[in-house]
């Protein structure tokens, strides 16, 4: 176990490139097992989720050689069957995106119930309700079990665009009988990114980036080569910690599409930055002000499946909104468990009224002094670490292996910015 200790109220300067994005590698490491050929990965982030699915993906029985820093080979020909093993499985949530690739390829997938944040109670439903329209077996008396002697393609509408159930769904729709229309799909930027590299592979994907994709089955997959996009979300990080920080920072690497919604609630936090192509300049010494809506009514911002604002940066919102002068409403609609975090935030200074499970109104701008802390989840501990920096005084965060889940290198990328952070043992 280890710990930041991290000495706040530096004001830091300098250029970031984010890693690759890990909402899309981890599908992506799950629709390996889909060929038998070698996929080779680029710009892979090596951070602890992709490390513990990789784990699980030898332990089936394939090959993974780093051939640079961020550069994969994996070759699955070797997995024999589709029974996950448990230990590393629950110990993250991105496991079950195995159940469609091992069932399409075997006809069978046994694993346990994932792991993975602590955000409040996150459905399943969506999964086994469009893999048995396929044509699977389901049953879910403790572990999970499916099976199907061979999948037929159809007309599925999702009961929720669910991220992780239209990724599944959709990779086991690439090995099936006949043509699979999913209706209500998620499409999101890092699942247009495993389109895209499923399509690189030989599947037959049309509509990608709306919310009706069409797959025609084929009878298998070849390998090639998928480049992972940047993480939009440790964009919208660094933005924050930009702003909370009044530093100015260059972040580089920024697809403008997959920021636009982003791009909006900042602005109405009152941050302000300027667009140059493919990077983002983030003016964070000047002052935060936050945009009243029409009548000088008190804004609310709200998270929904996308384009809308996405629920991983709910939680640097609302951080940053602590600095903010004016008073904003966040309303969390898809989890119930992602707002606790606050807590820690009032500790330090913060000044935040917990409404219910899914809503708070943030006052500020409120001096944050330093206090010992303890990570989450991946984004409010990112959100820690950024109030941390931000504060008065020294600040001490347990249970970093969550930041670590989703921020590659964190505290090198924060150093070299000129923040006071170290990784000791806990």
């Amino acid at each position: 176990m280890e710990k930041f200790v991290i000495e706040g109220g530096a004001t830091l300067s300098g250029e970031v490139r984010p890693g690759g994005s890990k909402n899309e590698v981890l599908p992506v490491l799950a629709a390996t097992l889909l060929t038998e050929q070698t996929v080779t990965l680029q710009n892979v982030p090596r951070i602890e989720d992709v490390l513990v699915l990789i784990d699980i993906l030898v332990e089936l029985g394939a090959t993974a050689n780093w051939t640079d820093d961020n550069a994969l080979e994996i070759n699955t020909s070797g997995v024999r069957g589709g029974e996950v093993p448990r230990e590393q499985s629950r110990r993250l949530r991105a496991s079950i995106l195995l159940a469609g690739p091992l069932l399409a390829r075997f006809g069978h997938v046994k694993l346990p119930p994932p792991g993975g944040d602590v955000i409040g109670r996150r459905r399943l439903d969506t999964h086994f309700l469009g893999l048995s329209a396929l044509g699977a077996s389901v049953d879910v008396d403790g572990d999970f079990e499916l099976r199907a002697e061979r999948l037929h393609g159809t007309d599925i509408f999702l009961d929720e665009p669910s991220v992780t159930g239209t990724e599944n769904i959709l990779m086991a729709a690439v090995l099936a009988r006949g043509r699979t229309t999913l209706r209500n799909a998620a499409c999101e930027p890092h699942v247009q990114g495993l389109c895209h590299m499923l399509n690189t592979l030989g599947a037959r994907i049309e509509g990608i980036g709306s919310n009706t994709l069409v797959i025609d089955g084929t009878k298998g997959l070849w390998g090639g080569t998928h480049r992972i996009g940047p993480d939009y979300l440790e964009i919208g990080s660094f933005m924050g910690l930009a702003a909370m920080t009044r530093s100015e920072l260059v972040l580089h690497d920024v697809r403008p599409d997959d920021m636009r919604m982003i791009y909006l609630v900042f602005r109405k936090l009152g941050m302000q930055f300027t667009e140059q192509e493919d990077r983002v300049v983030v003016h964070g010494d000047r002052p935060l002000v936050i945009q009243n809506d029409m009548l000088s009514q008190i804004p609310r911002i709200d998270d929904a499946p996308w384009p809308m604002f996405p629920t991983d940066m709910m939680s640097i919102a609302i951080t940053v909104a602590t600095q903010a002068d004016g008073t904003v409403i966040f309303f969390e609609k898809m989890f119930d468990g992602r707002m606790f975090f606050t807590d820690s935030l009032v500790g330090m200074g913060a000044r935040i009224i917990l409404c219910d499970p899914h809503r708070v109104v943030v006052t500020g701008p409120s001096p944050l002094v330093g206090a010992t802390l303890e990570s989450p989840d991946v984004r409010a501990g990112m959100s820690l670490v950024l109030a941390a920096l931000c504060a008065r005084g020294t600040s001490t965060i347990y249970n970093i292996r969550h930041v670590d889940r989703g921020y590659e290198r964190i505290e090198e990328k924060l150093r070299a910015l000129g923040a006071h952070i170290e990784r000791l043992p806990a």
